[in-house]
């Protein structure tokens, strides 16, 4: 069965990085926001501006999802996870497709999210950079984090900066039911 995968964690911790993995390794289509923002010429200078992209851009998104899962497809959303509202959007997404889901929590320090941001600022490395992020904007954007809680309704896995789930994650969407033998990545 096809399932949809999203991704929660602060900007920094690693979502990019993951979902790509994932799209890898399940297989899946890999769809991310932030790219195809830029991608579309949206011009964000504010957190209102990303708002307003990102509303559009979901509302054509949405349904091309649905319609890959539908067809048994499995997608990786590198975004979605991070807010109440977000979360409530995705479930529209793959309950409108039959379709299972996993959501990925990716957890990190601030300390961890920042580093991560600095060096990325720095390298620009393509596919994973997409403007300069500020301390400040980490901050600002930070606030309007909300970890999911169980009583949401969604299955997930954590993974911790430093270590993984994503092992756990393709024994899952394969059936398994034993560990895996190594857990690197």
């Amino acid at each position: 069965m096809a399932a949809l995968h999203f991704i929660c964690g602060k900007a920094g911790a690693g979502k990019t990085t993951l979902a790509r993995e994932l799209g890898r390794t399940l297989p899946a289509v890999v769809i991310c926001e932030d790219e195809w923002i830029d991608t579309l010429g949206f011009e964000i200078r504010s957190l209102e501006d990303f708002v307003r992209a990102s509303s559009k851009w979901r509302s054509l998104i949405g349904p091309l999802a649905s319609e890959l899962l539908r067809l048994g497809v499995s997608v990786v959303f590198d975004f979605a996870g991070n807010t109440i509202k977000s979360r409530q959007w995705v479930r529209a997404v793959f309950e409108a497709a039959n379709a299972d889901h996993v959501l990925h929590v990716v957890e990190a320090t601030d300390t961890q999210c920042l580093a991560n941001i600095h060096r990325r600022n720095h390298e620009k490395p393509s596919g994973v950079y997409w403007g300069h992020v500020t301390d400040e904007t980490f901050h600002g954007v930070t606030v309007y984090f909300v970890p999911p809680q169980p009583e949401e309704g969604f299955r997930f896995l954590t993974h911790e900066v430093g270590k993984t789930a994503l092992y756990e994650a393709l024994r899952l969407a394969a059936g398994e039911n034993t560990p895996p033998a190594t857990s690197n990545s």
